[in-house]
Order: structure tokens, then sequence, then C-alpha cells
């Protein structure tokens, strides 16, 4: 069973981490329990086709054999640090100077895009991906974006010569994702997809060609403005690491109805007013609403049996609000002095 498999993973990787005598043996075992390529983080993605009652009981398990194999890799590295260096056991001659090793670390947007998972699949959520080269039909026609339509304006972006009938781009928006998961899926269910967009910008301090979002999709028969609200207030609180609260202003978007401009308590001055939100408390986010039902038909699924909700933020965006960064153009400037910041 799945649960045995999971069990004997957590039993292996403890005894292993234990019997540890290097710093370079941890770090092989980390890779090898906890990479991305490790039998553990395969079961996680397997959620994903899992059945309901599978993922109840398969899920929790897995993340908490997760937590606990990753407590145990702290506790070994503390006990490391702690040892006092022994020089007279050292056998090579520790006077000449030696050659410093630069270590790498994950990128500033890396380390955002894992934490927004950690939180969301802490609350149930799965993580889709899609192709960042798409067709036309899942760019904007599957999205309630007919070619004459004049949001498409909008979304403006890099188009690619195809020798097929049908159009293909680098997509403008990670929304897409949406209809490819509901075309192999059936409600409910709870997504977010995080990846890479292209649009044709004029960069500047806010604004750039190439960026990232995450997109988040709950769908079901009862979902309502409420529950999105709610999702939304439990993510950025934990992310932010304050109570946060939300405003919803009413706005437009093809794909969903209704749409809304999605506002947060200002991370400067809790919402009292200050330079950063121009004295008015709240900071804009990104665009969102209820999901259009001709984007459920589009997805093959009946329309006015199902509702749910979606947004799409940038991860540039909320690193800058996170750390207080003034210009997104030094994301992606391989600047090291701005990467070793993080």
């Amino acid at each position: 069973m799945l649960e045995q498999k999971i069990l004997n993973i957590k039993i292996e990787a403890l005894k292993a981490i234990k019997e540890a005598r290097t710093t370079e043996q941890l770090s092989d075992l980390r890779v090898k329990y906890l990479g991305r390529k490790s039998e553990l983080n395969e079961v996680l993605k397997g959620l994903k086709d899992m059945t309901p009652e599978e993922k109840k009981k398969v899920g929790p398990m897995a993340n908490m054999v997760k937590q606990e194999i990753e407590s145990g890799f702290q506790e070994a590295e503390r006990l490391f640090r702690s040892k006092s260096f022994n020089f007279e056991a050292e056998s090579i001659d520790i006077t000449i100077p030696g050659k410093e090793i630069k270590q790498g670390h994950l990128h500033i947007l890396s380390q955002i895009q894992n934490e927004i998972e950690d939180i969301f699949t802490s609350m149930g959520f799965e993580i889709a991906d899609g192709p960042e080269v798409e067709t036309e039909f899942y760019n904007f026609d599957a999205l309630n974006i007919p070619k004459d339509h004049p949001a498409r304006d909008l979304w403006d972006t890099f188009w690619i010569k195809s020798e097929g009938k049908e159009r293909i781009a680098l997509r403008p928006h990670t929304s897409p994702v949406q209809v490819r998961y509901m075309e192999k899926h059936r409600p409910p269910f709870r997504i977010i997809a995080p990846g890479k967009c292209f649009r044709n910008e004029a960069t500047d301090a806010t604004h750039e060609h190439s960026f990232y979002q995450f997109e988040a999709l709950v769908v079901g028969e009862d979902i309502n403005v409420g529950h999105f609200k709610f999702i939304g207030e439990q993510f950025f609180s934990k992310f932010f690491n304050r109570d946060i609260k939300i405003r919803l202003r009413p706005s437009f978007f093809p794909f969903v109805e209704p749409g809304f401009e999605f506002d947060i308590s200002c991370t400067v001055c809790d919402g009292k007013g200050c330079k950063s939100c121009k004295g008015g408390g709240w900071l804009e986010i990104g665009g969102a609403g209820m999901v259009n039902q001709n984007v459920f038909a589009a997805a093959g699924y009946p329309k006015n049996k199902y509702q749910g909700f979606a947004w799409g933020f940038g991860l540039e965006r909320l690193a800058m609000m996170k750390y207080k960064i003034d210009d997104i153009r030094l994301f992606h400037s391989g600047d090291l002095r701005f990467i070793k910041q993080f």
C-alpha cells in the first residue's frame, strides 16, 4: 500500500540521517529523500491522479512525513555545527590558506514560488502546470476572448510562426492552465498554477515583458465570493506573516463574471495610510473573479452547473511588496549584488 511505502521512506530516511558522519553525506541524503526526483516527491506529484478519498489519506500523511524528514535534517545539521573542531585529529596542514568555495542558492523568485506552493498545499490545493508556448485557443478563445474582442489588446504578446492552422504564441498569462486542467478533471477541485508569462510591454520599474504569475482556481457546485475572500485572507496573512484584510472592487476581465480588482491592506502601515499606499491604506494586487460560464463550456462542462473563482497574481509584485524592492527589472538583471541579498 502507498501508506506503507511512505512510512518505509520515513524510517529509511531518519535512519540514514542518524548514520551520516559528514555534511556532504547529509547534503546527498537531502537530495535523495527530499529532492525533486525523490520517491516522496513522486508520491506528492501523484496526488492529482488519486481519488478524493485517497488524497485525504495520502496527502496529509506524505506532507507530515516530509516535515519529519526535514526536521531530522535540521537537527543533524545543528549537531554538526555544535561539535568543536578537533585540530589535532586533522591530518592535513590547516595553516595553508584555502580557496573559498562559493556556494549558490535559490533565486528570490524560486524562493517565493516555493513559499506560495507550501502555503497552498497546506490548504489542500494541488499544483498544476501547462506549456509556456500555447495555442490561440487556450490563450484567448477558451478564456472568452474571441478574435474581435478589444480585451485582446491588453494581452498582445509574442506570436510564433507556425506551419499548422492554429496560431501559436508565448502565453501572456497562466490562465490557459485553467482550461487544460478542467478538460481532464471534474469538480470539485482546488489548484494553483505558477509559471512564466510574456507580454509586449514597455519595460520600466513596474513592468517587464517576461514575468512570473501564479493562477488559483477553485471549482465546485456551491463556490461563492465568500470562499474566494476567505482563502485570499488566509494566503496573504501567511505570506506576509501578519493579519491581512481583503478588498474587492468591481472590474472587468473577460474570463470572470463578476470580476474584481483585488486589494490587500497595506503591509507597511497595516491600513492606516502611508506613502507606500498613497494614504489610502490599500495595495492593489491583481485581477480576480468568479469564472465565466463560457470558460466552463470551453472546457467541456455544462453551463450553470458549476461555480468557481480564479485569480492571477504576479510573483515579482509579491516579492517587491514583501522585501521592499523598488524595480522589477532587478529580478532578471543577473546582478549578483541584488541576488545575494536573498
